[in-house]
């Protein structure tokens, strides 16, 4: 591993923010983008079947996640990061993807060190996810009672 973030890992805080992003949810659900999904925002892979997993196994899913989340912050920023800083780019790869980040506005803006374009750019997404996700709205996620719209076999 080489390049100026290669010792940086998501800290506690910054897997807390994510988890509050994305809440828990103990069956497969569809995300706002219509995949199914399941736990802390893991997106179900061919191949993969759940019925309902612990908190504990989803925040295993999670951790995987987001070492793929990592490992594309780390080669596609060029320029040192805080922890901060760091843990704010995986929580956007691990919502967009690794391709949304590579040809974003945002990285390019961070890796020329524009750092207050930057944040206006990262500031309009997370409006953008708000708006998308229900935020501020009474029935928030999937529209169930705990926040998750449930798959059935008819999905």
């Amino acid at each position: 591993m080489s390049g100026p973030n290669a010792l940086l890992r998501t800290s506690n805080a910054g897997i807390a923010l994510i988890k509050r992003f994305e809440s828990f949810c103990a069956t497969v659900y569809r995300c706002p983008a219509g995949k199914p999904t399941i736990g802390y925002g893991h997106v179900v892979l061919p191949g993969e079947q759940f019925g309902t997993i612990t908190e504990a196994e989803a925040i295993e899913l999670l951790r995987r996640d987001l070492a793929i989340a990592e490992a594309a912050v780390r080669r596609l920023i060029t320029v040192p990061l805080t922890q901060s800083q760091f843990d704010a780019l995986v929580s956007f790869t691990f919502n967009v993807g690794e391709g949304a980040l590579e040809k974003s506005t945002l990285r390019r803006r961070i890796n020329q060190g524009n750092w207050a374009l930057a944040q206006r750019v990262a500031a309009v997404g997370l409006c953008g996810r708000q708006e998308a996700e229900g935020v501020g709205s009474e029935a928030g996620g999937g529209g169930g009672d705990d926040g998750c719209e449930l798959l059935t076999s008819a999905d």
